[in-house]
C-alpha cells in the first residue's frame, strides 16, 4: 500500500498548536521512535526557509509550495491576520491540488485559507467557533456549521479550534487506514479515540456547569460495558440523575443524544474488531452490543459506506483470534 502523502502548509502567522496537530496525526506515530504506518509528511512553507509564527517563536522549512502538486492530503493550519488573503501563488497551489484529486483539510481559522481560495463555495464547513460570524460575513457562500467539531465533505474536510484540529486528523487517519490505526495513535496522543464530527464545540454556556455536571465518568464506565444494553434509564440511574437531565447534558456538552453517542461508540468498537480480530460478524455484534449481525451489517455499512466484509479486508491487520 502507497503511503499517503501529506503536506502541512506553514503560512507566515502559522499558529504552532494546530501544525503540531498535523505532525503528531501524520509524522509521529506510536513508540519513542515511531512514524504512522502509510503516512508521509513534509512541511511547507510558501518557500522554502523561515516561517514567522504568532507564538513568540520562528520555524525554518524545507520546502516550498512546489511540494503541494504531489499531496494526496494538503493541512492548513490556521494563520494570522485570518481575515486577509494569502498570495496568489499560494491560492493558485492549493486550486491546484485540489484539481489534481488531493483532499484539502483546514484547522481551526485555516478555514479562511480555504475561503479565499473559493473552494468552500457551496460548500459545509467549520472554524472556532469564536471566528464562525465572520467566516459567513466574508464568505456568505460558504454553509457554515459553528457547532461541529469537523466536517468532512469528501474532498475537502474542515474543523473547529485548536484541539478538534487533532480530532479531524484522527478521523482522517481512520478514513483512509483504519480504526485500529487510529485507535493506536489516538492512544499515543492520550486523548479520545473518537468524537464524532457531529458532536458540538465547546460553546460559553449562560451559566457555568456545577462541579457535579461532567460526564467524563459515565462515558468511561459506558465504553467498558458497550456489549450490555444500555438504555437512557440505565445510564441516568449510573449518573444518579433523571433522564431529561442526562439527556440535556449530552445535548450541552457533546452536542449529540444518549442513543446516538452510544451507536457512534458501538460501531467504532465494531470497526476496530473488523480490522484486527477473527471473529464472525455474530460473535462482534454481540461484543459491541447490537441485536445480531445484520443490525451491525446496517450500522457499518451506513458509516463506512460498505458492508462489513469489504471494510475488514480493506482495512485488515495481522488479524488475531
Amino acid at each position: 500500500m502507497s503511503p499517503i502523502r501529506v503536506r502541512a502548509l506553514a503560512l507566515d502567522g502559522v499558529v504552532t498548536f494546530d501544525l503540531g496537530c498535523a505532525v503528531q496525526a501524520f509524522a509521529r506515530g506510536p513508540g519513542v521512535d515511531g512514524r504512522p504506518a502509510g503516512f508521509e509528511m513534509l512541511v511547507c512553507g510558501e518557500n522554502p526557509g523561515a516561517v514567522a509564527t504568532v507564538d513568540g517563536f520562528g520555524l525554518t522549512v524545507g520546502h516550498g509550495l512546489d511540494e503541494l502538486a504531489r499531496a494526496d492530503l494538503v493541512v492548513v493550519p490556521a494563520r494570522y491576520p485570518y481575515d486577509q488573503p494569502p498570495g496568489d501563488e499560494v491560492i493558485d497551489a492549493l486550486r491546484a491540488a485540489h484539481a489534481r484529486g488531493a483532499t484539502l483539510a483546514s484547522i481551526c481559522i485555516g478555514a479562511f485559507v480555504l475561503a479565499f481560495t473559493g473552494l468552500l463555495d457551496g460548500r459545509p464547513a467549520t472554524t472556532h467557533w469564536a471566528y464562525s460570524a465572520q467566516l459567513e460575513t466574508l464568505f456568505p457562500r460558504v454553509r457554515v456549521r459553528e457547532r461541529e467539531l469537523y466536517v468532512d465533505d469528501g474532498d475537502i474536510v474542515t474543523s473547529a479550534g485548536l484541539a478538534a484540529g487533532l480530532d479531524m486528523c484522527l478521523h482522517l487517519v481512520r478514513r483512509e487506514r483504519g480504526a485500529a490505526a487510529a485507535a493506536r495513535l489516538a492512544s499515543w496522543n492520550v486523548v479520545a479515540p473518537h468524537r464524532d464530527g457531529g458532536q458540538a464545540q465547546f460553546i460559553p454556556p449562560a451559566t457555568s456547569p456545577t462541579p457535579d455536571d461532567t460526564l467524563a465518568p459515565l462515558l468511561e464506565w459506558a465504553l467498558g460495558h458497550l456489549h450490555e444494553p444500555l438504555p437512557v434509564e440505565r445510564l441516568a440511574e449510573r449518573a444518579r440523575v433523571s433522564q431529561r437531565t442526562l439527556a440535556r447534558r449530552f445535548r450541552t456538552h457533546l452536542g449529540v443524544s444518549v442513543t446516538q453517542w452510544i451507536l457512534s461508540q458501538r460501531v467504532a468498537r465494531a470497526r476496530e474488531l473488523l480490522e484486527t480480530a477473527d471473529a464472525p460478524l455474530d460473535e462482534i455484534a454481540r461484543l459491541t452490543g447490537f441485536p445480531g449481525p445484520e443490525v451491525l451489517r446496517k450500522h457499518v455499512r451506513r458509516h463506512t459506506a460498505v458492508n462489513p466484509s469489504v471494510y475488514r479486508r480493506t482495512f485488515r491487520e495481522g488479524a488475531r483470534p
